[in-house]
Formats: C-alpha cells, sequence, structure tokens
C-alpha cells in the first residue's frame, strides 16, 4: 500500500499551477526586482502581482502585506516589532499571550521578557478557548500588544478572535493573530476580526515553503527585525525571493477561489474519519475540541489505552503526527493538550489526523481500517 498522508496541518503539496508559476522565475527571470531594466521591471510587476493576489486572500491592500520568509519570521516580526519600539524608548511594555500559542509566538514573547517586557499567559477553557473575562482582567496601563492564535495547529480549535479583539481596542491595544493553520481552510479576514496584525504562510495552502506574509494594519508602526536595504515597506531588508513569493501569490489565488467548497469536501472527510473510528473502537475515544468550532480539516483523536507514538509505529503506512511528540517514556507531552486541563490518559493515545485537498474517501477508509487494526494489537 502507498503512504497516506495526513499530516496536512504540518505542510500541504505544492499545487501544480503553483509549481508551474514559480519555474519562470528559476530560469529566465532570475534579476533582482529593483534594477532599472526591463527583466527586472517586469520582476517587479510579478512580485506586486503576488503581494495583490495574497492581498485578496485576506481583504487587505497591497501596502499592508509584507511579505516574510516563514509564519515564524511573521510572528517575530509582529512581536518584536511592536515591543522594540517601546523598550527603545524605555517604556514599560506588557504582551499577552495565550497558553496554547505555537512555539514561534510562546518562544518570541519568552525572548521579549528576558529583554525586560512583561509577559502574561492567559489559561484556556477544556475546549482551548481563552475566556474575554480573563483577557479584559489582564489587560494593564502597559499593555501594548495581544497576541492570540486564530487556529490552533493540533486540535483546529478555533479562537473567539473577534470578541477578544474588541475588548483589546477598548483599552487601545494593538492585536496579533498567528493565523498561519486558518488562511486557506476558513476565510481570514483581519479587518473583519479586527486585528491590527496577522501571520500566514504559503506551505500550509499549497505554496512554497519559504514563503510567508504578516498582514500590518495601515498605521500600525512596528521596528524592523533585519536591518539593510528598503524593501518590503523598510520593514525586512534583504534580496527578495521572488520565486517564491509568487508561488505564494498564486497559491493564494487558489485557495481564495475554493475555501468554502474545499472546506465542505474536508469536513465530510474528518466526519467520515471519526465516525469509522467511534464505531468500531469499543472503547471510548475523545476527539479533543470537538464540542466548539475548529477548522474543518483537523481530528485530534485520543485512543484510549494505548500510546500515540507505538499506534503510529504500528502503521508506517500513514503519515500523521502525535499531538506534540511523545517522551521517551511514551507520555504525551503536548503543552496545548496540558493547558486544556487533559488528563494523562486522555493524551497519551492522542494523534493529529489532519487532510486535504488530495485526501480521497479511499485514503480515508483504508487509514481508519489500519489504525483500529494497530489499536486492537496494542491492546490485546
Amino acid at each position: 500500500m502507498k503512504s497516506i498522508f495526513l499530516d496536512y496541518n504540518a505542510t500541504t503539496p505544492i499545487a501544480p499551477s503553483v509549481q508551474e508559476a514559480m519555474l519562470p522565475f528559476m530560469a529566465e527571470y532570475f534579476a533582482c526586482p529593483d534594477g532599472m531594466y526591463a527583466r527586472s521591471r517586469a520582476i517587479d510587476e510579478a512580485l506586486e502581482d503576488a503581494r495583490g493576489q495574497v492581498a485578496h486572500l485576506l481583504g487587505a491592500t497591497s501596502d499592508e502585506i509584507v511579505f516574510c520568509a516563514s509564519g515564524t519570521e511573521s510572528c517575530n516580526l509582529a512581536i518584536k516589532g511592536v515591543v522594540h519600539g517601546f523598550l527603545a524608548k524605555r517604556e514599560p511594555c506588557h504582551v499577552i499571550i495565550s497558553a496554547v500559542e505555537h512555539a514561534a509566538v510562546s518562544h518570541t514573547a519568552n525572548y521579549c521578557r528576558s529583554m525586560g517586557c512583561d509577559v502574561s499567559i492567559l489559561p484556556v477553557d477544556r475546549h482551548g478557548i481563552v475566556s474575554e473575562d480573563d483577557l479584559a482582567e489582564a489587560i494593564t496601563p502597559n499593555t501594548r500588544l495581544v497576541s492570540i492564535m486564530l487556529a490552533n495547529d493540533e486540535t483546529g480549535v478555533i479562537q473567539p478572535i473577534t470578541r477578544l479583539a474588541n475588548i483589546c481596542r477598548e483599552h487601545q491595544v494593538l492585536v496579533h493573530s498567528d493565523a498561519c493553520q486558518a488562511a486557506g481552510k476558513i476565510h481570514v479576514n483581519p479587518k473583519q476580526l479586527g486585528v491590527d496584525l496577522l501571520s500566514i504562510s504559503a506551505h500550509k495552502f499549497y505554496g512554497p515553503k519559504g514563503a510567508a506574509a504578516l498582514y500590518v494594519k495601515e498605521g500600525t508602526s512596528l521596528h524592523p527585525l533585519v536591518h539593510g536595504s528598503g524593501a518590503e515597506h523598510s520593514l525586512r531588508a534583504g534580496a527578495e525571493n521572488v520565486m517564491a513569493w509568487v508561488g505564494m501569490g498564486k497559491a493564494a489565488n487558489l485557495v481564495g477561489r475554493s475555501i468554502d467548497d474545499a472546506a465542505e469536501k474536508l469536513t465530510q472527510l474528518t466526519r467520515r474519519f471519526g465516525h469509522r473510528l467511534m464505531e468500531s473502537i469499543q472503547e471510548p475515544i475523545v476527539i479533543h475540541g470537538s464540542q466548539v468550532e475548529r477548522i474543518p480539516n483537523t481530528l485530534c483523536v485520543n485512543f484510549p489505552n494505548v500510546s500515540g507514538q507505538e499506534l503510529l509505529r504500528r502503521v508506517p503506512e500513514l503519515c500523521a503526527a502525535t499531538s506534540c511528540g511523545d517522551t521517551a517514556g511514551g507520555g504525551n507531552s503536548s503543552p496545548v493538550l496540558a493547558a486544556m486541563g487533559v488528563a494523562d490518559t486522555d493524551k497519551l493515545g492522542t494523534i493529529r489526523l489532519s487532510v486535504g485537498w488530495y485526501t480521497s474517501e479511499e485514503e480515508i477508509d483504508q487509514a481508519a481500517d489500519l489504525l483500529i487494526h494497530a489499536w486492537e494489537s496494542l491492546r490485546h
């Protein structure tokens, strides 16, 4: 049996039309976009077309899109870009994040703490949701930025960003959202969400690795991380990765035209997967975050009384992930599940199954059968 890829939250394959759009910029159109000659002008136009495509996906303007090399860089630019501005003026600075953030945000917040910034970490409830009351209580006169992800990469749970952003706006606090796991799967419009900064990554929606973007609301002040030339609105110095960013633009155009249809298909696939597992396994299965809104492609499933790591070892045909890498002792160390108060017995066997455009019903049925048989072999 060929391998079945069920790790679309980690990365997605490059769509064929995206690859085709990128190829000319590996060969004929290799020049930098800032030259005075015709070839450079053509490359600059292609880059700006890509910026416009990303902006259109987000309902933003081209001037509000800053290209980056990764979602991690985008999150770093958003958080450090705000914090450095206040620390440089020796003004007090307080940042708030949630307990379920990706390392791109949580580690960046820790760095800011080491530089003298106060950092608060908001708890989440058993569904993985941030409380509006907790956020309102955590804001102080020195709070400069709140960073809450839109959709969690492990559970798929969607945060109530619009309501949280409204609270921040009442206190004149900037809001950043890591939307890398959401963009391309659900409609993401930073203006409707009410955020000032928003990060997305191309390889999460059928574009290339090495391409990402930060939405910066018009009028929002940021300090650059990399100093040099005036590229990317003077927020990111260095030679432009034209090939990757053109690919990102093409991918943004593709997913933007198919989000609703794709979401319906992905929802049907994950429902089919979940139902098949629950019908066949005679002990209670836990699907983390199943009682709240989630992105349509994600199942974070606990298989009872087994190790998720051992389970996946029994099915080498599947490309999937434990929710956060098992420890050497076979336990699940996921800080996301820990923050949700998930019991150790419901963390041990948790794996993340994420589907995508190229997943078929046949693959879902095959994967379910493989997991069911592997679970039965481990139990008996």
